[in-house]
């Protein structure tokens, strides 16, 4: 199976969606985050307990696969950093975006990841 390749505009279009599922994402991870401290300390929650925990994870679970069937690659949720395959002059990167940065405006080569990060060229 061919990996998926995004062009800079298709990622761009995609990035209001992203966006959306992100923001989700951060709500429901900070819900989980709350309740499994106060579960851990034994501490009543007005959130709920175990099955309510496990509602959350599987909500997470849910907004992460909408990425995967994108075919965007999930780095990471605390904080969001998606990647989407693309080829920039003939070479492999990702376009690169993490939680909070107002556009889609960095891309790093596949083999390099994030510490590699570049600012995407101006089109």
């Amino acid at each position: 199976m061919t990996e998926k390749t995004f062009t800079v505009d298709e990622a761009h279009g995609l990035m209001p969606q992203v966006r959306h599922q992100t923001e989700r994402i951060v709500a429901v991870r900070a819900d989980l985050a709350e309740l499994s401290l106060e579960l851990r300390s034994g501490e009543p929650s007005p959130q709920g307990g175990i099955p309510e925990a496990k509602a959350l994870e599987a909500t997470l679970d849910e907004l992460i696969s909408w990425f995967i069937a994108n075919d965007i690659e999930v780095k990471g949720i605390a904080p969001v950093l998606v990647d989407f395959p693309a080829v920039l002059d003939g070479q492999s990167v990702r376009l690169c975006w993490l939680e909070n940065e107002p556009e889609l405006g960095w891309y790093h080569r596949t083999e390099l990841g994030f510490v590699a990060r570049r600012p995407l060229p101006h089109q």
